[in-house]
């Protein structure tokens, strides 16, 4: 007897194939890959900008994953297509800041153990038995952005704040959030997400690992501090 299963949706298939382009990125910068280095040099230009901005990073934010069918699935539509572009735009671009000179890992995939998503993320950034209203009110504001430009524009301020703590954040997970964000009543859906991940976040001693866990333990480096 098979099991069926639901056909992958826009958001699902754009939150993979941001987790596999910033994966193979990612190994690579964290080898000291010369390609590697400069496509992060490039993808920051793009942070906190509009995609049809820079022509200069069409070829490395590649959606032509998303347009190919899928057996048991459909495809994309336009509308889905364009808003998939722009998520993955933003997320490939902001990803690229936040790993910029840090010898750990940026991106991690979120777990139930090991929560990664913007909410635990942001959480981490306080004391554990107190809430720091500054960055409080930086994660509400960029819940209240207008449009997506905005929104990536308010998560670039939280990503430099991530960076410097060098906390890691899921961006397979942030793409699909800021794929949803973009349809008709996504952005209550987010902020939900986004809540709902704050306040689940517990110490990493309550849930029975290790703070060495969330990196990966390699000598500091500057060799893309500009």
């Amino acid at each position: 007897m098979t099991t069926a299963t639901a056909p992958p949706t826009g958001r699902s298939r754009l939150a993979e194939l941001a987790a596999a382009q910033i994966n193979k990125w990612q190994e690579g910068y964290l080898r000291d890959s010369p390609k590697d280095i400069a496509a992060l040099a490039r993808l920051r230009r793009g942070a906190g900008r509009d995609a049809g901005d820079l022509p200069d990073l069409w070829t490395l934010v590649d959606t032509t994953p998303l347009h190919a069918h899928r057996e048991g699935g459909r495809s994309l539509g336009e509308e889905e297509l364009v808003r998939a572009e722009n998520a993955l735009h933003a997320a490939l671009t902001l990803w690229a800041l936040h790993q910029q000179s840090r010898s750990t890992r940026m991106h991690r995939l979120h777990t139930r153990s090991r929560p990664a998503g913007l909410g635990a993320a942001v959480r981490r950034l306080m004391p554990p038995d107190g809430i720091d209203e500054p960055v409080r009110k930086r994660l509400v504001r960029a819940g209240t952005a207008p449009d997506l430009t905005a929104l990536s524009q308010r998560l670039r301020d939280l990503v430099v704040l991530l960076r410097r703590a060098d906390v890691p954040l899921d961006y397979g997970l942030l793409a699909g959030q800021l794929y949803t964000w973009q349809w008709p009543g996504g952005s209550d859906t987010v902020r939900r997400e986004w809540g709902r991940s704050f306040h689940a976040w517990q110490e990493p001693a309550a849930l029975g690992h290790s703070p060495a866990d969330d990196t990966l333990n390699i000598s500091d480096s500057d060799k893309d501090a500009s």
